[in-house]
Protein backbone atom coordinates (compact mmCIF):
# COMPACT_ATOMS: atom_id res chain seq x y z
CA UNK A 1 0.00 0.00 0.00
CA UNK A 2 1.51 3.14 -1.10
CA UNK A 3 2.25 5.95 1.91
CA UNK A 4 0.44 9.27 2.10
CA UNK A 5 2.27 11.81 1.94
CA UNK A 6 2.31 14.71 3.52
CA UNK A 7 4.37 18.18 2.32
CA UNK A 8 5.11 20.35 4.73
CA UNK A 9 4.28 23.76 3.83
CA UNK A 10 7.18 25.61 6.07
CA UNK A 11 9.02 25.09 3.23
CA UNK A 12 7.15 26.51 0.59
CA UNK A 13 7.52 30.21 -0.72
CA UNK A 14 5.00 32.30 1.31
CA UNK A 15 5.38 35.22 -1.09
CA UNK A 16 3.46 32.75 -3.24
CA UNK A 17 1.10 30.67 -1.14
CA UNK A 18 -2.46 30.48 -2.90
CA UNK A 19 0.04 28.96 -5.75
CA UNK A 20 1.72 26.22 -3.74
CA UNK A 21 -1.39 25.61 -2.31
CA UNK A 22 -3.01 24.64 -5.52
CA UNK A 23 0.26 22.99 -7.05
CA UNK A 24 -0.47 20.33 -3.41
CA UNK A 25 -3.97 20.01 -5.02
CA UNK A 26 -2.47 19.17 -8.26
CA UNK A 27 -0.42 16.59 -6.93
CA UNK A 28 -1.02 13.22 -5.65
CA UNK A 29 0.44 14.30 -2.13
CA UNK A 30 -2.57 13.24 0.24
CA UNK A 31 -2.44 15.42 3.22
CA UNK A 32 -0.91 19.03 3.99
CA UNK A 33 1.59 19.19 6.87
CA UNK A 34 1.36 22.91 8.09
CA UNK A 35 3.82 23.24 11.55
CA UNK A 36 2.89 25.67 14.16
CA UNK A 37 5.71 26.99 16.16
CA UNK A 38 5.82 29.52 19.13
CA UNK A 39 9.16 30.32 19.58
CA UNK A 40 9.16 28.97 23.11
CA UNK A 41 8.81 24.95 22.96
CA UNK A 42 10.79 25.29 19.71
CA UNK A 43 13.91 27.99 19.12
CA UNK A 44 11.67 29.63 16.46
CA UNK A 45 8.40 30.78 14.97
CA UNK A 46 6.61 30.03 12.21
CA UNK A 47 3.51 31.08 11.45
CA UNK A 48 -0.25 30.83 13.64
CA UNK A 49 -3.99 30.99 12.78
CA UNK A 50 -4.31 34.16 9.78
CA UNK A 51 -2.07 31.88 7.53
CA UNK A 52 -3.49 28.74 8.62
CA UNK A 53 -7.05 30.31 7.67
CA UNK A 54 -5.69 31.41 4.20
CA UNK A 55 -4.07 27.98 3.28
CA UNK A 56 -7.26 26.28 3.90
CA UNK A 57 -9.29 28.80 1.97
CA UNK A 58 -7.20 27.46 -0.87
CA UNK A 59 -6.71 23.65 0.36
CA UNK A 60 -8.19 20.69 -1.16
CA UNK A 61 -6.50 18.15 1.09
CA UNK A 62 -6.71 17.59 4.42
CA UNK A 63 -4.53 19.91 7.13
CA UNK A 64 -2.28 17.55 8.87
CA UNK A 65 -1.63 20.45 12.12
CA UNK A 66 1.33 19.67 13.81
CA UNK A 67 1.78 22.03 16.71
CA UNK A 68 5.08 22.57 18.16
CA UNK A 69 3.66 24.66 20.91
CA UNK A 70 3.47 24.71 24.59
CA UNK A 71 -0.02 24.20 26.77
CA UNK A 72 -1.61 23.29 23.26
CA UNK A 73 -4.95 22.48 25.00
CA UNK A 74 -5.71 26.44 25.16
CA UNK A 75 -5.42 26.41 21.22
CA UNK A 76 -6.61 23.18 19.55
CA UNK A 77 -10.17 24.33 19.18
CA UNK A 78 -9.45 27.13 17.36
CA UNK A 79 -7.36 25.49 14.65
CA UNK A 80 -10.33 22.47 14.52
CA UNK A 81 -12.39 25.44 13.73
CA UNK A 82 -9.89 26.52 11.16
CA UNK A 83 -10.00 23.37 9.03
CA UNK A 84 -7.59 20.77 11.17
CA UNK A 85 -8.22 17.07 9.96
CA UNK A 86 -5.20 16.24 12.03
CA UNK A 87 -3.94 17.79 15.10
CA UNK A 88 -0.49 16.47 16.45
CA UNK A 89 0.55 17.71 20.05
CA UNK A 90 3.92 17.33 22.10
CA UNK A 91 4.18 14.69 24.03
CA UNK A 92 7.14 16.51 26.17
CA UNK A 93 4.58 19.47 25.98
CA UNK A 94 1.71 17.81 27.62
CA UNK A 95 2.16 16.61 31.52
CA UNK A 96 -1.28 15.89 31.10
CA UNK A 97 -1.28 13.65 27.83
CA UNK A 98 -4.28 11.37 28.47
CA UNK A 99 -6.56 15.32 29.33
CA UNK A 100 -5.07 16.27 25.83
CA UNK A 101 -5.62 13.52 24.23
CA UNK A 102 -9.92 13.15 25.49
CA UNK A 103 -9.65 16.85 24.14
CA UNK A 104 -8.63 15.67 20.59
CA UNK A 105 -11.01 13.37 20.44
CA UNK A 106 -14.03 15.15 21.61
CA UNK A 107 -13.40 17.79 18.64
CA UNK A 108 -14.08 14.95 16.72
CA UNK A 109 -10.43 15.24 14.77
CA UNK A 110 -7.41 12.58 13.97
CA UNK A 111 -6.13 12.81 17.77
CA UNK A 112 -1.85 12.54 17.23
CA UNK A 113 0.92 12.91 19.39
CA UNK A 114 4.49 13.90 18.39
CA UNK A 115 7.77 12.96 19.77
CA UNK A 116 11.01 14.72 19.85
CA UNK A 117 14.18 12.51 18.58
CA UNK A 118 15.28 11.90 22.27
CA UNK A 119 11.82 10.86 23.49
CA UNK A 120 11.65 6.89 23.67
CA UNK A 121 8.19 5.24 22.14
CA UNK A 122 7.69 3.20 25.27
CA UNK A 123 6.46 6.35 27.43
CA UNK A 124 3.02 5.91 24.79
CA UNK A 125 2.60 2.46 25.94
CA UNK A 126 -0.57 3.28 28.36
CA UNK A 127 -2.06 5.94 25.49
CA UNK A 128 -1.59 3.97 22.56
CA UNK A 129 -5.37 3.35 22.66
CA UNK A 130 -6.26 6.48 22.40
CA UNK A 131 -4.28 7.83 19.55
CA UNK A 132 -4.51 7.89 15.79
CA UNK A 133 -1.11 9.07 14.29
CA UNK A 134 2.16 9.01 15.54
CA UNK A 135 4.38 12.05 14.54
CA UNK A 136 8.22 11.05 15.21
CA UNK A 137 10.20 13.61 14.59
CA UNK A 138 13.78 12.30 12.96
CA UNK A 139 15.58 15.80 12.94
CA UNK A 140 15.19 18.14 16.22
CA UNK A 141 12.23 20.32 15.66
CA UNK A 142 12.15 23.70 14.67
CA UNK A 143 14.02 24.69 11.72
CA UNK A 144 13.73 22.84 8.36
CA UNK A 145 16.45 21.39 6.23
CA UNK A 146 18.10 19.31 8.66
CA UNK A 147 20.27 15.91 8.94
CA UNK A 148 18.26 13.12 8.79
CA UNK A 149 18.34 10.77 12.35
CA UNK A 150 19.64 7.55 11.50
CA UNK A 151 18.33 5.89 15.18
CA UNK A 152 14.59 6.73 13.39
CA UNK A 153 14.23 3.81 11.73
CA UNK A 154 14.52 1.37 15.19
CA UNK A 155 12.09 3.54 16.73
CA UNK A 156 9.59 3.20 13.83
CA UNK A 157 10.18 -0.88 14.37
CA UNK A 158 9.86 -0.60 17.99
CA UNK A 159 6.14 1.46 17.75
CA UNK A 160 4.95 -0.47 14.97
CA UNK A 161 5.63 -3.59 17.02
CA UNK A 162 3.64 -1.76 19.99
CA UNK A 163 0.58 -1.01 18.02
CA UNK A 164 0.36 -4.63 16.70
CA UNK A 165 0.92 -5.89 19.98
CA UNK A 166 -2.10 -3.73 20.83
CA UNK A 167 -4.30 -4.69 17.57
CA UNK A 168 -4.47 -0.96 17.36
CA UNK A 169 -4.77 0.81 13.94
CA UNK A 170 -2.11 3.51 14.21
CA UNK A 171 -0.30 5.82 11.66
CA UNK A 172 3.46 6.63 12.34
CA UNK A 173 4.31 9.56 10.66
CA UNK A 174 8.18 10.37 9.53
CA UNK A 175 8.87 14.52 9.87
CA UNK A 176 12.37 15.65 8.93
CA UNK A 177 15.31 14.61 6.69
CA UNK A 178 12.46 12.72 4.24
CA UNK A 179 13.85 12.18 0.58
CA UNK A 180 13.38 9.08 -2.00
CA UNK A 181 16.58 7.50 -0.42
CA UNK A 182 15.35 6.87 2.87
CA UNK A 183 11.58 6.87 2.35
CA UNK A 184 11.66 2.84 0.90
CA UNK A 185 13.38 2.16 4.33
CA UNK A 186 10.98 3.78 6.36
CA UNK A 187 7.69 2.51 4.92
CA UNK A 188 9.94 -0.88 5.45
CA UNK A 189 10.28 -0.45 9.04
CA UNK A 190 6.60 0.19 9.62
CA UNK A 191 5.85 4.03 8.41
CA UNK A 192 2.99 5.21 6.79
CA UNK A 193 3.18 8.45 6.67
CA UNK A 194 6.07 10.80 4.88
CA UNK A 195 5.83 14.62 5.82
CA UNK A 196 9.01 16.03 2.97
CA UNK A 197 9.73 20.06 3.07
CA UNK A 198 12.39 20.80 1.37
CA UNK A 199 12.64 18.02 -0.63
CA UNK A 200 9.18 18.39 -2.01
CA UNK A 201 9.41 22.48 -2.61
CA UNK A 202 13.03 22.78 -3.46
CA UNK A 203 12.68 20.34 -6.30
CA UNK A 204 12.55 21.17 -10.03
CA UNK A 205 9.26 19.19 -10.49
CA UNK A 206 7.95 18.97 -6.99
CA UNK A 207 4.61 17.11 -8.28
CA UNK A 208 6.87 14.76 -9.49
CA UNK A 209 8.87 14.29 -6.32
CA UNK A 210 5.69 13.82 -4.64
CA UNK A 211 4.43 11.08 -6.93
CA UNK A 212 8.04 9.33 -6.65
CA UNK A 213 8.01 9.09 -2.77
CA UNK A 214 4.47 7.48 -3.17
CA UNK A 215 6.33 4.89 -5.24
Amino acid sequence: MAPIIAPSILAADFANIQKEVEMLNESSADWIHIDIMDGMFVPNISFGMPVLAAIQKHAKKPLDVHLMIEQPERYVETFKKLGADTISVHYEACPHLHRNLQQLRDLDCRVGVALNPHTSVELLADTLQDIDLVCMMSVNPGFGGQKFIEQTYQKVRKLRAMAEAQNTPLHIEIDGGVNSENAPKLIEAGADVLVAGSFVFRAEDPIATIAGLKG
